[in-house]
């Protein structure tokens, strides 16, 4: 009998012809999901009989209770190789192997730009205005060369947007907590004094940071007033790090003049949530990874983890951490 395998996520129907799944089909019957299953309820009834399960980054959390209600479940495949919605402690206790993938680095980069230049030339109203008729230039642009901006975070993806920003003719400065002078300037970065004098002196800050304790509520109230009331704020990390009503009331009383955020602490949006209505605000529904290469690595890696799994050697497997201490 074949072990059924849920492909949950499948938002674009596009799991099953970004990859070839041949290899897997003798043993394996690949079932796609996609609608988004709102609720450990609703997710326990659609996969609670089957073996494997493949779950598209943070879009559907796997906690310890879920894990007790799938007695079946053997291998969950996670695209990406982190994922922090996954409670791999759990895992490991219910005899589940959790297995990632790799991930690109360069689509949250250029969806970082994206935002930065919607949000900078006003680029959705003024779309808007001219299909619906509306005024002809109704707002006057900001321009990039020679403003400073600041990056919360020097990784893969804060690398790739400060050299974007340094050819537009940008000023670009850097911090985290463990960023060193010598590494910013390799990149042709300053690195700036604290967190504090980044966010004062930065005319767009943008956030490239892993969500960790260490990084979890960041940017609060007293962290956004301490950006300039013309500073734009852009998320494409995630939404945990900057505290999410009071960027709300950032936004609402001008503290900054906008924010560009790709990521949300509850996905889907749900109707009516505020951020789906903020002026000042440009929003896309998480689409930093969605990309074609991306897809295609990710599902040719599900069917690699997979395939690797049946043969009793499974590859990319994601440990728990460490103890504290």
């Amino acid at each position: 009998m074949k072990l059924r395998c849920a492909v949950l996520d499948d938002y674009q129907d596009v799991a099953l012809s970004a990859a070839d799944w041949s290899g897997v089909l003798d043993a394996v019957d690949v079932v796609p999901v996609h609608e988004y299953i709102a609720g450990e309820d609703a997710v326990a009834e659609a996969v609670g009989d089957c073996e494997i399960v493949v779950i598209m980054r943070e879009r559907t959390p796997f906690p310890a209770s879920l894990f007790a209600r799938l007695p079946r479940l053997k291998l969950l495949v996670t695209t990406g190789m982190r994922n922090a919605s996954v409670d791999l402690e759990a895992a490991a206790r219910h005899g589940v192997t959790v297995c990632g993938t790799g991930s690109g680095s360069q689509s949250p980069a250029e969806l970082t730009w994206a935002l930065i230049l919607g949000l900078a030339r006003h680029l959705v109203p003024e779309s808007t205005a001219l299909r619906d008729g509306g005024p002809w230039q109704s707002t006057v642009g900001t321009d990039l060369h020679g403003r400073r901006l600041g990056l919360l975070g020097l990784g893969k993806i804060g690398t790739q947007v400060a050299r974007v920003g340094r050819a537009f003719g940008m000023e670009v400065a850097a911090w985290s907590e463990n960023l060193t002078a010598g590494r910013a300037e390799a990149e042709g970065v300053r690195a700036a004094d604290s967190k504090e004098e980044l966010l004062e002196t930065s005319d767009i800050v943008s956030v490239h940071l892993v969500l960790s304790d260490r990084t979890r509520g960041l940017l609060g109230a007293p962290e956004l007033r301490r950006m300039r009331p013309t500073a734009l704020l852009v998320n494409t990390s995630r939404a945990a790090i900057v505290d999410q009503a009071a960027l709300a009331r950032a936004l609402r009383d001008g503290w900054i003049a906008g924010a560009g955020v790709d990521v949300f602490e509850r996905e889907p949006l749900p109707p009516g949530d505020p951020f789906r209505t903020l002026p000042n605000l440009l929003a896309t529904p998480h689409l930093g990874y969605v990309t074609r290469a991306n897809y295609e690595r990710f599902y040719r890696e599900v069917v690699e983890d997979i395939s690797a799994y049946l043969q009793g050697a499974p590859i990319r497997r994601l440990s728990p951490p460490a103890p504290a201490g």
